[in-house]
């Protein structure tokens, strides 16, 4: 089966360039029915985490569900989360941005004295549940 070359448009990353040329020059050489090298694989789990599986895949011409699947398997360290506490009796206020692996981006301003649980916040406002 033959892959078509991606849009242009999908690829405005030198890191995602590069995968694709790798992948392009391996296509043109392998043999029929051959397996994606382990290594073209992993730079693409990496780019995935970064970017969102279903720009790489579609950039990359790869099957979706293959790449989330390995990403999945790759243990992709969690976010890690600070705990910040104001001084006694002042009134304090900061700015926390969060995105999620797919690009979803969603801000949150916090003014007051007491501390929010904020990871609890994020998870319900996007659906997680762990």
């Amino acid at each position: 089966m033959k892959t078509a070359t991606p849009p242009r448009s999908l690829i405005n990353d030198n890191t995602l360039e590069r995968i694709r040329k790798r992948l392009d020059a391996w296509r043109k050489s392998k043999k029929p029915r051959t397996r994606i090298p382990e290594t073209l694989w992993a730079a693409a789990v990496e780019e995935a985490a970064r970017c969102g599986v279903n720009r790489v895949a579609k950039a990359l011409g790869l099957d979706y569900y293959s790449l989330k699947k390995r990403l999945d398997a790759s243990g992709d360290p969690a976010p890690v989360f600070m705990e910040l506490l104001p001084a006694a009796g002042s009134v304090w206020g900061c700015s926390i941005e969060l995105e999620s692996r797919d690009g979803t981006k969603m801000r949150i301003q916090i003014k007051g004295t007491e501390t929010p649980d904020v990871v609890a916040l994020g998870r319900e406002l996007w659906g997680i549940s762990r």
